[in-house]
């Protein structure tokens, strides 16, 4: 990818240059799928992030020389991520993991990705939050005793800490606020309590914000900047990080999992002011910000301090996403029509 004379790449002009982009490897994957035996399920990989994190461990298996299997497992209900993951290699299954019968029948693998869960449409449904975010990974953790586990959570478990402060590491009480989070916290707990009985090794990945340049609190906030929306800037700070780098890093805590498990904060290391973030997109847009509300003193903001020390830095730049995602929405590029609700204090989505 090309760099321009201020040190950014060029802009992501295609869907296919932005799944390149994401999808490639750090050398750090690539050596640790080198080892044996490296056969990996994605469970619930059909959401924004499953494609991703299976075609970069198909990638990763390949340079790294090895013919071991990716297994992507989801309904599916979204045909363009079943096509895109069928596309790179990696073995779709289509299956309800609630199905005790169909969850049996999946592949005996060593590593297990566990995406699956909800969080939009949990207010007002809070009985299947519950049963996705509790009761399956019960039936996953005795499903997948012997292998290793990454489980993907959330930031939301902790409490919101103060603005300028560098926000909640890996020994910060949860406290989550709301019933998504509560039960976050709640998927959380069942795999550690599996881990303890069976001895699984597992390392649960507390994440927040992962963005492309589809989706995300960048394109969230950039897109009303560009049509000169209202930014509510009431949850003042926020942490992003490169969809790609976090995959990265999640396929990567599958070599520090233990028993009990292990957590990990996968976020940008900064934190980030949304009214920063706006006037960084005014000017790339040419107009003014249209800031609304006042920041609060507090935000939801996670200390990733621990997970550079262990992978090192994200390998895209704060600067880097916000030219990538300005140039996306003034070219008119599709968005995913999925806002983050990164604003909501109250855990009610």
């Amino acid at each position: 990818m090309v760099s321009s004379s201020d040190g950014l790449r060029s802009p992501l002009t295609s869907t296919a240059e932005i799944e390149d982009a994401m999808t490639e490897p750090s050398a750090g994957l690539i050596e640790q799928f080198s080892h044996p035996d490296s056969r990996t399920a994605i469970l619930g990989a059909g959401g924004k992030m499953g494609p991703t994190l299976a075609a970069m461990a198909a990638k990763a298996l390949q340079r790294a020389g090895r013919q071991d299997g990716v297994f992507a497992v989801s309904r599916f209900s979204d045909e363009i991520a079943l096509k895109s993951i069928e596309s790179a290699g990696v073995t779709a299954i289509r299956c309800d993991l609630l199905d005790r019968d169909a969850l049996a029948a999946l592949p005996n693998v060593a590593n297990v990705v566990f995406m699956a869960g909800r969080k939009f449409g949990s207010t007002g449904g809070e009985d299947l939050t519950w049963a996705l975010n509790t009761y399956l990974p019960a039936l996953v953790a005795e499903r997948y005793r012997d292998a290793r586990i990454v489980v993907f959570s959330t930031g939301n478990v902790y409490p919101f800490t103060t603005a300028t402060g560098r926000g909640a590491d890996e020994f910060t009480p949860p406290d989550p606020v709301g019933e998504y989070a509560q039960s976050c916290l709640g998927r959380e707990r069942i795999f550690e309590h599996f881990s303890r009985v069976h001895g699984t090794e597992v390392t649960i990945v507390r994440l927040n914000y992962s963005i492309d340049v589809r989706y995300g609190v960048l394109v969230d906030i950039g897109a009303k900047v560009m049509r000169r929306a209202p930014v509510d800037v009431s949850m003042g700070h926020v942490n992003v990080i490169w969809q790609g780098d976090a995959c990265d890093y999640a396929l990567r805590c599958l070599d520090i999992a233990s028993s009990p498990p292990r957590i990990l904060n996968v976020a940008g290391p900064e934190n980030l002011s949304v009214r920063w973030i706006a006037e960084q997109f005014a000017e790339h847009f040419g107009v003014e910000p249209d800031i609304s509300g006042e920041a609060s003193s507090t935000a939801l903001l996670s200390d990733s301090s621990r997970c550079g020390k262990l992978f090192g830095p994200p390998r895209v730049s704060v600067d880097q996403m916000i030219h990538w995602v300005a140039e996306w929405l003034r070219s008119g590029g599709a968005t995913l029509k999925k806002p983050t609700l990164f604003e909501v204090r109250d855990g009610r989505f």
